[in-house]
């Protein structure tokens, strides 16, 4: 246990310090990888029937998406923007759902809006 919090420890420096040098365009793939990797854990806690901690699992996604919402420009009518701000307002719903179910297929919906959220972001990142 002790070298798990170790390990934690350098994890959460090297995240740290990758999100001090990082663009506005890094921190938003970041995010979506933190809530991707957050997803994986929720679906082991699902699977194993660890409630409290599928609990706090779907409020960090839940907190990870409403930051990435927060930051769009909604104001300026721009279409991606507000096509984005559906697209994390479907996930949240699909969190709850799955966090009253315990449902795996509404999580791999979110995975799935998420991934393609990620590669958008990554392409877009090619060409700027």
């Amino acid at each position: 246990m002790l070298m798990d919090s170790g390990y934690q420890s350098y994890q959460q420096v090297d995240l740290d310090a990758q999100a001090a040098s990082a663009s506005p365009h890094q921190l938003v793939i970041m995010l979506i990888d933190g809530l991707l990797d957050e997803l994986e854990r929720v679906r082991g806690h699902v699977t194993e029937k660890r409630l409290a901690e599928k609990g706090a699992g779907i409020n960090r996604c839940m907190n990870i998406l409403v930051g990435l919402d927060s930051a769009l420009d909604i104001e300026s009518g721009s279409e991606i923007a507000e096509n984005l701000h559906q697209l994390y307002d479907f996930c949240q719903v699909e969190l709850y759902r799955a966090s009253i179910s315990n449902d795996l297929a509404k999580l791999a919906n979110v995975e799935q809006v998420m991934h393609n959220i990620r590669e958008g972001w990554v392409n877009f990142g090619q060409h700027v």
